[in-house]
């Protein structure tokens, strides 16, 4: 038996941090958490901009599901079962639900945080939880490498007290922190500016929808105005407004009727709608056709759209597949199996799939008609 020092781990230190911040216990000052007005600000955009909540919910739905692979029958029929009947947060089962709302937290606020809940042998996972950003803080540890999650409670920020049940994730993170950027920054300019359009719309179209009347007397060079014969022309004049049925307005004189604002014109709004909505679109990165615009586009740019959202999803999955897998290797351990596994995920969409056994068809029939007339056939 050999004797000696312990010898402790060497922790990984970032160079471009400076030291005297990397000493602190916990990096409040340099790494500031997101405000809690801010996470409000994102849930009334998607609350006051119906478009903004349409195009995060497809984005959720359309990453798809998922299948695991193991290398064993035992343990596959157990990850299964658990991607399958999983607890979560409380009223629903499946794994694929806490993902989704895992996924929506991340696209709103630019961060997301979970929690495995064991059993009470500590056999398996019984439940996964979404937690709520405003009742835990991401933190960084002396090292922005270690995140640490902090339960806020009644103000006291403290780290929760078993990390490795709890996992956290940060969707473009700024560089040098460790704050998230949510798929909403950028949009609450444009979007007020939608908002006050709408607004002046309804406001337009109360005043000019709700048709309004003047009723001008006009005494002739003979006539002398009084006040009775005023009251007289407003009364019957209020009369015929207030009577369910048609009826006539009868008076003495010359007086008009005029309906208010007639001469005016609601300014079209069209074009300065579809340009905010343009921006809007353009930050989200989903097609306008997927969200029932009609806008006028050619089946080749469709395509385009179609393979740039394509390309996100597939970043999407990437970003939320380290939580999966760690939650299913973490429930095969505790249930005794100590293997890992693989997240297979499904195509996105079936037009993918006949497009690529089209052309597949394709190359085979050219090839065919090539040996048929005699073609030397060389692979490059």
């Amino acid at each position: 038996m050999k004797f000696g020092r312990k010898k402790h781990g060497i922790k990984s230190v970032v160079q471009t941090v400076p030291g005297a911040v990397q000493s602190e216990s916990l990096l409040f000052s340099r790494y500031e958490a997101q405000s809690k007005a801010e996470r409000e600000l994102y849930l009334s955009l998607r609350e006051s901009v119906p478009v903004i909540d349409a195009a995060i919910n497809k984005i959720v739905r359309l990453i798809g599901n998922f299948i695991i692979e193991t290398s064993g029958s035992a343990s596959q029929k157990l990850a299964d079962e658990f991607v399958k009947n999983v607890k979560t947060n409380g009223s629903s089962g499946g794994m694929m639900n806490f993902v989704y709302c895992y996924l929506d937290s991340l696209l709103t606020y630019g961060a997301a945080v979970g929690e495995m809940v064991p059993d009470a042998g500590a056999n398996g996972i019984a439940a996964l939880y979404n937690a709520s950003l405003d009742d835990v803080e991401i933190r960084a540890d002396k090292t922005p490498l270690d995140l640490v999650v902090c339960k806020n409670d009644m103000g006291q920020i403290a780290p929760v007290k078993y990390q490795n049940l709890v996992f956290a994730t940060l969707l473009n993170p700024k560089s040098g922190t460790v704050h998230g950027t949510s798929v909403l920054s950028g949009l609450p300019f444009v979007s007020s500016i939608l908002l006050r359009i709408f607004q002046s719309l309804k406001n337009n179209w109360e005043r000019v929808g709700d048709v309004r009347f003047a009723v001008t007397y006009n005494p002739g060079a003979n006539e002398t105005f009084s006040e009775e014969s005023a009251r007289q022309i407003a009364d019957e004049w209020k009369k015929a407004m207030r009577s369910r049925n048609v009826c006539d307005f009868v008076s003495v004189g010359d007086v008009s009727v005029k309906v208010i604002g007639a001469e005016n014109q609601i300014p079209d709004c069209e074009i300065p709608v579809r340009t905010i909505m343009e921006q809007i679109l353009a930050k989200l990165g989903i097609p306008p056709f997927l969200l029932g615009l009609s806008w006028s586009s050619t089946e080749r740019m469709s395509e385009q759209q179609a393979d740039i959202l394509t390309s996100e999803l597939e970043y999407y999955r990437a970003v939320v597949e380290p939580v999966v897998r760690r939650a299913v290797e973490y429930h095969l351990r505790l249930s005794g199996y100590n293997e890992k596994i693989r997240v297979i995920w499904n195509d996105i969409n079936l037009q993918d799939t006949l497009e690529l056994s089209q052309a597949r068809l394709n190359n085979a029939r050219a090839v065919q008609i090539e040996k048929e007339i005699g073609l030397e056939v060389v692979d490059e």
